[in-house]
């Protein structure tokens, strides 16, 4: 259904930009800034040497280096100069999201530099340091239950919007979402693999905003591009070729039949995005590719490890859908783009790092015991 052949809509949609203008320039790392803002974007293209099949060249899009260390500050940036400059978002009113932590985090830092209080809705299943960021940057964040899932937040978000009047910025239909990555993630790496093979485009989605947004971008210059999107194995929505049940306004209706709880933070909430949808529509996607938690756990911590890149589980998530792709199909000296979301900080107290230990394991005693002083 949503993987099907044919590109008419993309003809139309691929350069359309929102109302929106933002400077973009690359940046020195001993530039002068008027404010934190204005690092948001042009994050690093680096090589993955130690990982994968050596006859595919793979490189990682490190979201990381954006100032909350992911890419969802380009989202809370956008969105947010959007309604700014639409008149849609007051001086000193309060804004209101649903979010699974990046995306509040960054909307806490974008609201506390622009004079905004803040209201953060989240299921109470995300990481706890996610919250204790967001209340840092002054954020209130108001827990939803874990059964009513993703959906419980965002229809808890719609009822404080209409209850106090609050700006609710609605991520996962608001246009302003993908045009700021149509703006930004698409032309850097067009620039960064300017005059060189790109043959792959690998990304995973959460409201499918650097999809759509990069995506119809890239395959408007680059048309043989193959673009990869990746999805949990306990949670592919997409691939179920389900149609999502929504509201009028859009916002999802319902948990997808097709959803089941998985660890892949920041990934697949239990809906399909209205984003997502009218990405899938340009039929941008030409391949879906379906990653366990297992694997992208495994490939988080490989990452850290062989390679000195640390990202969280949905950066190990779309690093393992490209290798399988560059393991099963990918020919000999092909190039893949692959996108790294956030960092590994954020994930602490989940599974990522339960193998990781605090105290010293039997080989860093039995180091410290081959020198007699300052042993504990």
């Amino acid at each position: 259904m949503y993987l099907s052949a044919g590109r008419n809509a993309l003809r139309s949609a691929a350069v359309r930009r929102g109302a929106l203008t933002i400077k973009r320039s690359a940046r020195s790392l001993g530039s002068l800034h008027d404010s934190i803002l204005d690092t948001i974007g042009n994050t690093p293209v680096v090589k993955v040497n130690n990982i994968g099949p050596k006859h595919v060249n793979i490189y990682a899009k490190c979201e990381y280096f954006n100032p909350l260390s992911s890419v969802k500050d380009r989202l809370a940036l956008g969105v947010i100069l959007a309604a700014e400059k639409s008149g849609a978002l007051k001086k000193g009113q309060t804004v209101v999201e649903a979010t699974s932590g990046n995306t509040g985090i960054a909307v806490a830092m974008v609201c506390a530099q622009r004079g905004y209080p803040c209201v953060i809705t989240m299921a109470e299943t995300f990481s706890i340091e996610r919250r204790k960021v967001m209340r840092m940057l002054g954020a209130k964040v108001i827990l939803t239950p874990a059964a009513e899932r993703g959906t419980g937040m965002v229809k808890k978000a719609k009822e404080l919007s209409e209850e106090h009047g609050y700006f609710w910025l609605r991520q996962f239909e608001n246009e302003a979402n993908p045009n700021f990555h149509a703006e930004s993630t698409g032309p850097e790496i067009l620039r960064d693999f300017a005059g060189k093979d790109l043959d792959y485009w690998v990304t995973g989605y959460g409201t499918g905003g650097t999809f759509q947004g990069a995506g119809r971008v890239l395959k408007a210059a680059r048309p043989d591009l193959k673009i990869v999107l990746a999805e949990p194995e306990l949670a592919q929505l997409v691939g179920s070729c389900v149609p999502q049940n929504r509201s009028e306004d859009k916002s999802p209706a319902e948990t997808h039949p097709a959803f089941q709880p998985h660890p892949v933070q920041g990934w697949t909430p239990d809906f399909i995005p209205q984003i997502l949808e009218d990405g899938l529509e340009l039929k941008i996607a030409d391949q879906l590719v379906a990653v366990s938690g297992k694997e992208s756990i495994a490939m988080s911590r490989r990452l850290a490890s062989k390679e000195g890149i640390f990202t969280g589980i949905s950066g190990g998530a779309t690093m393992a859908a490209a290798v399988k792709v560059a393991n099963e199909s990918a020919p000999e000296g092909s190039t893949m783009c692959v996108m790294l979301p956030d960092t590994g900080e954020r994930y602490l107290s989940t599974p990522l790092f339960e193998e990781i230990e605090a105290d010293m394991n039997e080989d860093e005693l039995n180091i410290s015991k081959s020198t007699p002083g300052f042993q504990l």
